[in-house]
């Protein structure tokens, strides 16, 4: 039940900005973002402040992918509750906590506020009286609002702060969002001062956008680069795929994602989500001395259990996430080397991301005869990088890749070598990653 009360309202000191005129990039964003003008609040070169509320059924990759690429950008990006606790259970398992609670947050002043979608989130952030208030002073002021998947249309449409724009939403939301706004179909679509989008495989994409909404296109562009973003949005994923080997198990594949103190939080869990959207066993595992972890930009993940305990279960798969200083937690943690390599001793599937392929599967040897790729300024720590530019490399039971803006394709391939292509594609249509 969220704690968001009218009552709870206290004055708030709200100040009007002065706008600056902003571009959005003609290349590397929807066509119905191109030759859009539009004004920001603040100096792009100041730091613009947002706000993202969760809750109980947050879509955690919508949440999460915003916050990073947000805080990568610079932004001081607040993650509030409007539950009673700080942490949410947010869809598939993934449990998140927030910075504050949504009360704490009464009396600021926001440059963005960007709802994630996901159900029953949407609704519980629709019902939230403190966040709608937020809201509808933001769009008065003439501030930037955003959301995405359900909530344009659960939330926005119905608060009234859509009306008269364009704005789109996660497909079966249309008819909803199209009884309070002229609805199109763009994957991202920005009218006045409202960004909307359509679900989590366009999440990045809305996430970038903002970034240029808030600083100007070659911040937009300086954060998209090195995530290694796709230009072909919308389109099916490809794999690169060496010594073809079927991959087994029963019944439900087990399917181990370690976790760590500067894991890319973006990566993890898009990695979880999907695989659990697939219906596999996903254990998250900390390697840390405490299940509640901090990742790279600083959004807190909860694991499902201690590596130490983890470790005694056996795995059809284990696939690590990527971020630096995780990637090398792993590399030290010499019980989870131990466990790779003696998932690679079986011949059972391992994988990994971003830093993960270079800094934990090459120092220790389980990249031995096999093709592999990682994160573009870390294939030169590979012994064989002859196939690091393909996106997503399958090389046997080896899955490699090569950063967040892959991490979709990369979870989605192995989907397709546990379940087959017309799971994987059924799922990329879902979260609208592929023309649904």
């Amino acid at each position: 039940m969220a704690i968001c009360h009218l009552a709870s309202l206290s004055p708030s000191p709200f100040i009007r900005f002065a706008p600056k005129r902003l571009f959005l990039s003609s290349r590397a964003f929807p066509s119905s973002l191109k030759n859009k003008s539009f004004s920001a609040t603040t100096m792009a070169s100041a730091v613009q402040k947002v706000l993202v509320p969760i809750a109980n059924g947050t879509e955690p990759m919508e949440a999460v992918i915003t916050i990073d690429v947000l805080r990568r950008a610079g932004a001081d990006v607040t993650v509030a509750s409007v539950e009673k606790q700080h942490q949410v259970d947010a869809c598939h398992g993934v449990k998140l906590v927030a910075d504050t609670l949504i009360t704490d947050c009464v009396d600021s002043v926001f440059d963005l506020i960007s709802l994630p979608g996901g159900m029953p989130g949407a609704a519980t952030l629709r019902d939230c009286a403190i966040l709608e208030s937020m809201v509808k002073k933001q769009a008065a002021d003439g501030r930037l609002y955003a959301a995405i998947c359900a909530a344009p249309a659960v939330a926005l449409a119905s608060w009234g702060v859509l009306k008269g724009l364009k704005a789109t939403c996660y497909p079966s939301f249309m008819e909803k969002l199209s009884s309070a706004a002229t609805a199109v179909e763009s994957r991202v679509q920005k009218d006045g001062h409202a960004v909307t989008s359509r679900g989590p495989g366009t999440a990045m994409e809305f996430s970038v956008a903002l970034v240029e909404h808030l600083y100007g296109k070659d911040k937009a562009d300086e954060v998209a680069g090195p995530m290694v973003m796709r230009s072909n949005h919308g389109e099916e994923y490809t794999l690169r795929e060496v010594n073809f080997l079927e991959w087994k198990f029963k019944d439900t594949p087990q399917i181990l994602v370690p976790i760590a103190n500067g894991t890319e939080e973006m990566e993890a869990v898009m990695i979880i989500d999907i695989l659990r959207r697939a219906k596999a066993n996903v254990v998250v595992a900390s390697v840390e001395d405490k299940l509640e972890i901090v990742a790279s930009r600083k959004v807190k993940l909860v694991a499902d259990m201690l590596l130490d305990e983890a470790v005694k279960l056996s795995y059809d798969l284990i696939v690590l996430p990527g971020g630096l200083p995780g990637a090398q937690a792993f590399s030290n943690s010499e019980k989870l080397v131990n466990l790779l390599k003696t998932q690679k001793e079986a011949n059972r599937p391992y994988g990994a991301i971003c830093a993960s392929p270079a800094i934990v599967f090459e120092p220790h040897g389980l990249l031995k005869g096999k093709k592999a790729t990682a994160y573009p300024a870390m294939c030169n720590k590979l012994s064989d990088p002859s196939e690091a530019e393909n996106r997503v490399v399958v090389d046997g039971n080896l899955i490699t890749s090569r950063g967040p803006g892959t991490s979709i394709e990369f979870s989605l391939a192995i989907v397709e070598k546990l379940f087959g292509r017309q799971k994987a594609l059924e799922i990329a249509r879902t979260m609208v990653f592929t023309k649904p």
